[in-house]
């Protein structure tokens, strides 16, 4: 009998559990991505087959090595837009030399286990995100809807109407799918007056090569790659990071974060030394491909697998496939990935959370940065939540019957944003010979909830009072020996609870 071994079957089953859905889908994307990576080629300031090339690497080599199934990884805007310096003044060697110092990056974050960090971001800025890169997807197809021929209106309306409507008679083909083949063949056989990918700029001919990049080897060359790198495997992760977990909200299924910032940065050097750009997770390509039912790693090995084929042997057929087509695609993923039900709650949701929302759409949006978009969302996030957490913090005090002590009763978490209200409340000018400080409900947190404790007790005591601490747990008990100076010189007892 035959034995086992642990994860295995795991691993088989996210290949072959869904082999039909996982095919066909990886074929709709593969025709998603064409006009993505031209147009990132076009913003990066390279010539299309840099982005082509990078997008067929890294969705075959993520296939493999990242850590969510299903999602998709190629090159992208958020990356493109951050190498347009680096090619201009140095070129595209320099720029494929940034992509292998970026993929030692990524790799290094996730050995560091750095996508546990996608726990500080908060549901407000997850669905922020997916709202401004569903607007920022139909924003991209606006050239392909103002000043085009009718035609090109009748065919995205066709292509919609395909798209919303097969799945009423049939789910075993995408309907995607669908709309672009039979867009093609009335464009075809009609010879109709639309652009097509061939207009999108000049395909690829050949196989992708292995090269190392062409730079010097110096200090300089180094001084020149890191900054760009830096910001090229932050902006990566970030979205690679956000987008996996929309792809566990949608599937219902887990993904290894750490495993995928690895994955990522093994992607990119590959892509790198075979002549392509930086890229990361598409938001956009993998709502496509899970919407087409890919629930398994087989499709993103097929979208990157099919996409070389197109490139390379069905250069003629993909060459007459409408962009029309293609940008009924792109408004599906817009209108599906736009979170509609954050209208409506706008009204019901607490408003700093609806404030959090709205502001990495519109920073986002104005920006076209969704890594700034959503750095601006978690640290507004930070902020609210600080101040709520403050506000739960209470000081009651009362006089006893001499009139000779003041207790005062300190209850809440004591932390920065609450340290200054604590601090202020207990009045050292009082003219009482001793203050009983009693944080029995209390919960000290960092050095600024130390310091605020500090200064209470140095200036009661400075004025001849006696003071003394009682009630502090053990967390707080060790914060306070360690970083406190009040204990230092005489009369505290942090001890009694």
């Amino acid at each position: 009998m035959s034995r086992s071994i642990p994860g295995r079957p795991g691993r088989l089953r996210s290949w072959t559990a869904n082999i039909r859905g996982d095919t066909l889908s990886g074929v709709v994307v593969a025709l998603a991505l064409i006009p993505e990576a031209i147009g990132f080629s076009v913003i990066a300031g390279v010539d299309p087959k840099v982005g082509l090339y990078a997008s067929v690497v890294i969705a075959c080599t993520i296939a493999f090595a990242g850590g969510r199934p299903a999602m998709i990884s190629a090159a992208t805007a958020a990356t493109a837009v951050v190498m347009v310096d680096l090619v201009r003044d140095h070129g595209v060697q320099y720029l494929f030399a940034a992509t292998i110092l970026m993929g030692l990056i990524q790799i290094l974050a996730g050995l560091l286990r750095l996508g546990r960090l996608m726990r500080f971001v908060s549901q407000s800025v997850m669905t922020g995100f997916v709202n401004a890169l569903a607007i920022l997807i139909f924003l991209a197809q606006w050239p392909e809807l103002s000043g085009v021929t009718p035609a090109t209106y009748g065919l995205i309306a066709l292509g919609l109407a395909i798209i919303y409507g097969f799945p009423r008679i049939t789910r075993a083909v995408p309907s995607p799918l669908v709309a672009i083949a039979v867009l093609t063949a009335i464009t075809a056989l009609a010879h109709l007056d639309v652009r097509t990918v061939a207009d999108l700029g000049a395909l690829p001919s050949a196989l992708p090569h292995f090269a190392l990049p062409d730079v010097p080897p110096t200090w300089e060359t180094l001084r020149i790659l890191l900054p760009y790198a830096a910001t090229l495997a932050a902006v990566g992760l970030l979205e690679s990071l956000l987008t996996a977990q929309i792809v566990d909200d949608m599937t219902d299924t887990g993904s290894d974060k750490n495993r995928e910032c690895m994955g990522q940065g093994v992607a990119n050097m590959a892509s790198a030394v075979f002549g392509g750009m930086g890229g990361c997770a598409m938001i956009g390509q993998s709502v496509i491909n899970v919407s087409s039912g890919a629930r398994g790693r087989l499709s993103t090995l097929v979208a990157g697998a099919f996409l070389l084929l197109l490139l390379v042997a069905l250069q003629d057929l993909l060459a007459v496939v409408p962009v029309a087509a293609l940008t009924a695609v792109m408004i599906m993923v817009s209108v599906n990935t736009f979170s509609w039900r954050s209208l409506v709650r706008l009204r019901t949701n607490p408003l700093p959370s609806s404030a959090v929302m709205l502001a990495t759409v519109l920073v986002v949006v104005a920006t076209k940065d969704l890594a700034i978009g959503v750095l601006v969302g978690v640290l507004l996030s930070g902020v609210f939540f600080a101040g709520k957490v403050a506000r739960l913090s209470h000081v009651t005090s009362d006089l006893s019957a001499d009139g000779r002590t003041r207790t005062y009763r300190v209850s809440g978490q004591v932390f920065f944003a609450s340290a200054g209200l604590v601090s202020e409340a207990i009045d050292v000018l009082e003219p009482v010979e001793r203050l009983v400080i009693d944080v029995h409900g209390a919960h000290f947190w960092d050095i600024s909830a130390v310091a605020a404790l500090d200064r209470v007790v140095l200036k009661a005591r400075a004025r001849g009072r006696s003071v003394e601490v009682v009630g502090l747990n053990a967390a707080s008990t060790t914060l306070v020996g360690r970083f406190g100076r009040h204990d230092k010189t005489g009369a505290a007892a942090p001890a009694a609870r």
